[in-house]
């Protein structure tokens, strides 16, 4: 995962980085060091944030009310 798909993810999900640190328990300066150290984002990040993104999916697809239905 590069880090402007690690920013796509969280913007989708309308997180903040300091959302993702908290939910994770990361340091909030961790993804400031992939950012700017090179540091590589770990493997386990795409698979949490992919979690996120489809249950984000599976609410909008069946507890959200459909859009212009009555």
């Amino acid at each position: 995962m590069t880090i402007e798909e690690f920013d796509a993810a969280l913007s989708t999900l309308g997180w903040k980085v300091s959302d993702f640190c908290r939910a994770t328990g990361l340091h909030r300066n961790t993804p400031s060091r992939w950012r700017s150290d090179g540091v590589e984002i770990p493997a386990w990040v795409p698979k949490h944030l992919g979690l996120l993104l489809e249950v984000k999916r599976l609410h909008a697809s069946y507890l959200e009310p459909a859009k212009g239905e009555d």
